[in-house]
């Protein structure tokens, strides 16, 4: 049988395993939602109230649950308007497919004024995807949306793109997808292990540093990081790979201070260009570098010894290489004795934020996911918050992506429905998506947002009180009743006036089955910078 591309697309994406489709349809992918309207139990389409919202519940499906997930838009202001999201699933990687639209492939290019049409869109999209590529020939659709497929489930975890012109969608390809080669990871050679296994012997004082590419690896991360004595600083995104009660987890504030004694520095699966070229060493120190992805690992200040190769199978073997390790109970010691005073500390100098996470904490079960955004408790959260299970702490990352935490946490949600789920976001983050509490509760998505409220962006404050001498501009808010506004939409809504009463409310709202906003109006917080 012979099939159209819209038909051979909606039936691959089931074939997949996508059971979820992120979305606002429109003119130029009308064929492709006439095909998925008798598939849709099952691939169901989630609809959102702006593009940014549908490409940031993909984006918080696949770091909730690590699977890929899939977003569409129209062309033009559709894909701007998500671009955003998709830019932030490049920085935290995250296996997102993202499905756009195009004007018609007879009249690509021309620029005579067609309805959405911006010059060279894919040239957008390569910038944050790991391939990209326009189906314009159908003779090559099926191999191109094979790629595609293979891609997002391979390597390194990013963003892959399809544009599909809308004069495609209707074009008959044959159904019988072709046969690719299986992807092959990067592995270790002999020469490189020994290598690794000499640094590790010689060292003193050896730190593990992980990253998203560890992610899944967590156990082997914590065998090799036991036999050798070393402590692991988890990264932002990374905060939950290992298990946080270990005595080797360390929160990156505290790593921070640790790495100017460390002797060796062990980077799995992360960035460490920048912490080599900026954080404070000893002069002895050695790097190394191991990374799925070749092109990491000459970012920035390049490690000292790099390695292709795939987390995963590298440390096994590894393991295996190394003998018996020396003595390392001093570095242990000073290791548990800067952990100690750094966290009393942090729990001194920004208790506030550490009584309002404790309450987040304390009210969340160990599933329970935590999305922060970039505000006063969330930065305080990066520094201090520790999340008990993978993937349940859901961080910015390096794109610091103001207001992505709503829909980010709606999509945590909706992949995760018997999960409590909860958003955390100052009031000027919160505008920049709180229409999506209307997908929420159309969509009966359990999630509960809480809203500190200061009136103000807060931090952008700070910096012009602190650093340039009390010159305020541009930083005072006028804002709703967000009680009130929740009400309109139909949502349940409280108003806490403290971290007891804040947890009270999270023990309601997180065994709901139906969206839940809390709002506390607070002043200013104690400055976290000093520690970030």
């Amino acid at each position: 049988m012979s099939a159209t591309i819209a038909q051979y697309l909606v039936s691959a994406l089931i074939d997949e395993g996508f059971k979820r489709l992120y979305c606002l349809p429109g003119y130029q992918n009308d064929d492709f939602f006439d095909v998925l309207y008798d598939h849709q139990d099952l691939l169901t389409p989630v609809h959102t109230r702006h593009e940014q919202g549908a490409a940031f519940m993909a984006l918080g499906a696949a770091m909730a649950t690590g699977l890929p997930q899939v977003c569409c838009v129209v062309p033009g202001p559709g894909l701007l308007n998500a671009s955003a999201a998709i830019a932030t699933a490049w920085g935290v990687e995250a296996p997102v497919l993202m499905i756009v639209g195009q004007t018609p492939a007879a009249t690509y290019g021309m620029e005579i004024g067609e309805l959405h049409e911006i010059p060279d869109q894919l040239a957008i999209l390569r910038q944050f995807s790991k391939i990209s590529m326009r189906i314009d020939d159908p003779t090559q659709a099926t191999r191109q949306i094979a790629e595609a497929m293979a891609a997002l489930r391979s390597g390194r975890a990013q963003p892959v793109s399809i544009e599909i012109p809308m004069d495609m969608w209707q074009q008959q390809v044959s159904p019988v997808e072709p046969s690719l080669k299986s992807v092959s990871e990067p592995s270790a050679t002999i020469t490189e292990i020994k290598t690794v296994v000499d640094k590790i012997d010689q060292s003193s004082q050896p730190m593990v540093v992980i990253g998203e590419g560890a992610q899944g690896c967590g156990q082997e991360v914590l065998s090799f990081a036991n036999l050798i004595g070393a402590p692991i600083i988890s990264c932002e995104k990374a905060r939950s790979i290992v298990n946080t009660t270990s005595p080797l987890f360390l929160l990156p504030a505290v790593g921070r201070e640790l790495w100017k004694q460390a002797d060796l520095i062990i980077g799995l699966g992360c960035r460490i260009g920048k912490q080599l070229a900026v954080w404070e060493s000893s002069l002895d120190l050695c790097s190394i570098h191991i990374d799925i992805d070749a092109q990491e690992l000459l970012r920035g200040h390049a490690a000292d010894i790099q390695i292709n190769a795939d987390i995963k199978t590298a440390l096994p073997v590894l393991m295996t290489a190394l003998g018996p390790q020396p003595n390392r109970l001093q570095w242990e010691c000073i290791v548990n004795q800067t952990r100690n005073q750094l966290m009393e500390k942090f729990n001194v100098e920004l208790a506030p934020q550490a009584e309002y996470l404790s309450a987040i904490r304390s009210a969340l079960p160990d599933n329970g996911v935590l999305i922060v955004d970039l505000t006063q408790i969330g930065y305080a959260a990066e520094i201090m918050y520790a999340p008990p299970n993978p993937r349940t702490y859901l961080s910015f990352g390096f794109q610091g992506t103001l207001g992505w935490s709503i829909p980010v946490a709606l999509g945590a949600s909706d992949a995760l429905p018997s999960t409590p789920v909860v958003a955390v976001c100052g009031d000027g983050g919160a505008l920049y998506n709180i229409q999506e509490l209307a997908t929420a509760k159309l969509h009966h998505i359990p999630v509960t947002i809480i809203i500190f409220n200061d009136n103000c962006f807060g931090n952008v404050r700070r910096f012009q009180i602190e650093k340039f001498g009390n010159r305020v501009i541009a930083t005072d808010l006028f804002n709703p009743d967000f009680v009130e506004l929740a009400n309109s939409y139909g949502v349940q809504a409280y108003r806490a006036t403290g971290p007891t009463e804040l947890a009270e409310y999270l023990a309601e709202t997180t065994v709901a089955e139906e969206p839940c906003l809390i709002t506390v109006d607070v002043g200013e917080f104690p400055s976290p910078w000093p520690f970030m």
